[in-house]
């Protein structure tokens, strides 16, 4: 997609042409990024420039919003529900609980609704590991090296390589991810054949089978207090 992009009221609000829609960008001279002096329409920009990768993660995926509304160096906020005011042409998927109660998402499938999510303050996006279309089966087994205090990137580097090890035995090919905190994300696609507990239930026995064999520097232990190392962290596939 070509953006065209219009100023309207200055430093207020712009306006993105994307997708066969228009998107508003409020506060675009708001500084993002206070060290390099990036301003939120640069972020933009940057997204739309890198938009064909940031799509193939993210399409088709409901997420969480992570809103950094002070910008990269405040505290950001998590936004599980889409906006009750928002353009007709954002998508969504709903989950539903066993409480009864539901929960629509954002799902980002093209440019206009990936400038969206942007504008919302999300400098990451999170999407979560099953499609629109299967909400019940995740497509993707999720692991986070998550290091206790005090260890280094080195150790973190260690333990993934056990863990690729473990997943090739099993088939299994494992993409890393930068977490946005201290760790690392392996995330590994799969058959979208099983509910959330089976693959939790994988989840689990994978990172303890890392820890078998490199006890040392990696845990499965649940509670922090047990743990050293990097903890194989697999809640993310609950």
């Amino acid at each position: 997609d070509c953006a065209r992009i219009g100023r309207v009221a200055k430093a207020k609000q712009v306006i993105v042409s994307l997708a066969g829609y228009e998107v508003a960008v409020s506060n675009p001279e708001k500084v993002y990024f206070p060290k390099a002096g990036i301003t939120k329409l640069e972020l933009v920009q940057y997204y739309l420039s890198v938009a064909e990768g940031a799509l193939r993660g993210v399409a088709r995926r409901p997420q969480i919003l992570k809103r950094f509304v002070d910008g990269a160096e405040g505290e950001p906020f998590y936004q599980k529900r889409a906006p009750a005011k928002r353009p007709a042409w954002v998508e969504v998927a709903t989950f539903t609980f066993p409480s009864g109660r539901h929960a629509d998402e954002i799902v980002v499938n093209n440019t206009a609704q990936l400038v969206y999510v942007v504008n919302l303050g999300c400098i990451d996006l999170n999407p979560h590991a099953v499609r629109s279309e299967d909400m019940d089966r995740p497509d993707e087994l999720r692991i986070d090296l998550d290091p206790v205090p005090g260890v280094a990137w080195v150790q973190i580097v260690e333990v993934a390589k056990v863990a690729r090890q473990v997943l090739e035995e099993y088939g299994l090919v494992g993409w890393p991810k930068t977490s946005g905190s201290r760790g690392a994300h392996i995330w590994a696609r799969i058959r979208p054949d099983w509910q959330f507990r089976d693959v939790r239930r994988a989840a689990l026995a994978f990172a303890r089978e890392v820890e078998r064999r490199a006890p040392e520097i990696a845990t499965a232990k649940w509670w922090k207090e047990e743990r050293r190392g990097v903890f194989l962290a697999y809640n993310q596939n609950a």
